[in-house]
């Protein structure tokens, strides 16, 4: 089988778009991600999605998104595993390329989510925990981290000042992204006095949100990957080495230990395994932060930190510039924002373009080895995937 390299990625900025549909939002960024790769023009295509059918009252997605955007024709299909719909999709359209059924495919993920009342979209999201056991009884995903953020804190020994470090540090790397939906620094103060959203919650601990798409090109071949960088002129060639996804109960009734992402830890120890590497070797990661708790789990998940380490690492500084691994330079889901469907595929084209070094935000340090981590409902879906450099 064929290796799997990203030729081309691209991305709009995450905001609320009343003048813009989903499917223009997604044509933005496939023609940025084509662009990316010369004009390559992709062979089947892979769409992230979870909402389409409750918010957008629009099934057919993956057809209509390939119409609207010059590929009817083509294979399409809509991938939906709640907010890693977008790793769902990378995963598929991975999958897809790794075999030869196909050489070129875009894998993408797109999210509507501002243009419905915040009761409706909450509703909407909260359809990814378990109807009968979860949803029925009024839980939505605020609630259900702020139970796990309690019960963290209880255990370590936390205070929620501990915790507001990660939000702290989200902010000021996404004051420097230009696709940031939160774009500006914030202080401690501002963190601990926000509104509370499900205590111990409040509105700066969680993602916001919002709408958003983002595309990239996967080719399967050395041979034809570095054809297309020499014709752009580009040196740096990305590959996925590795990639692994993993799921685990959606009621948290039902888990094991409520302060392990299980899911997470299968699912990188896969994607590691794939690639080869240990998770030491790793330079750059994206981790999935629709709150601060998700984000410290997933640094003790990905085996970047001991069980009930990661607030006091982070607070200490480590995970920043020059060490190792550099953790969400892009804001994260905190502050980058967080279209369920598509943060994936924003992960996937923010790491790649760290490797590749033309990041237009706050820059890693020459990463060789760089991963994402992308999850659905409380970790119940986990897909991790490891980005090695190719020079």
């Amino acid at each position: 089988m064929g290796r799997v390299f990203v030729v081309g990625v691209g991305m709009t900025k995450v905001g609320r778009f009343f003048d813009k549909s989903a499917r223009e939002l997604f044509a933005e960024a496939l023609f940025n991600a084509v662009n990316d790769a010369g004009g390559l023009k992709p062979q089947a295509l892979v769409v992230g999605n979870m909402t389409s059918s409750v918010l957008m009252e629009q099934d057919s997605l993956a057809a209509l998104l390939a119409d609207y955007s010059g590929l009817r024709g083509i294979p399409a299909f809509k991938v939906e595993a709640a907010c890693g719909s977008g790793g769902a999709a990378l995963y598929a359209g991975f999958s897809l390329v790794k075999s030869g059924l196909v050489d070129v495919v875009a894998v993408g993920g797109v999210e509507k989510l501002t243009e419905n009342v915040t009761a409706m979209t909450t509703k909407a999201l909260a359809q990814a925990a378990d109807a009968e056991y979860e949803l029925f009884y009024g839980a939505s995903f605020a609630g259900l981290n702020a139970m796990i953020a309690r019960l963290y804190m209880d255990t370590y020994g936390y205070t929620r000042e501990d915790l507001a470090y990660w939000p702290l540090r989200m902010h000021e790397y996404a004051s420097y992204n230009p696709y940031a939906q939160l774009p500006r620094k914030t202080t401690l103060e501002t963190i601990l006095n926000s509104s509370v959203i499900a205590d111990p919650l409040h509105l700066y601990d969680c993602a916001p949100i919002g709408d958003g798409a983002a595309v990239a090109i996967l080719v399967r071949g050395e041979e034809k990957a570095r054809e297309i960088n020499r014709a752009l002129g580009r040196e740096v060639l990305v590959e996925i080495a590795g990639i692994g996804y993993a799921t685990d109960s959606v009621d948290l009734g039902s888990r094991r230990d409520l302060l392990k992402m299980e899911s997470s830890i299968i699912a990188s120890r896969k994607a590691y395994k794939m690639a080869g590497i240990a998770e030491k070797s790793i330079d750059y990661v994206e981790v999935h932060d629709a709150f601060h708790i998700t984000g410290y789990l997933a640094l003790e998940a990905m085996g970047f930190a001991g069980e009930g380490e990661a607030p006091k690492l982070w607070k200490e500084g480590r995970f920043a510039k020059g060490d190792r691994p550099e953790v969400n330079f892009s804001g994260g889901l905190k502050a980058r924002g967080h279209p369920v469907g598509a943060t994936g595929i924003y992960q996937l084209a923010e790491a790649v373009m760290q490797i590749r070094g033309d990041f237009p935000g706050y820059k890693a340090s020459s990463p060789e080895v760089a991963a994402t981590h992308n999850v659905g409902g409380v970790a119940t879906f986990s897909i991790v995937s490891v980005l090695r450099r190719a020079t």
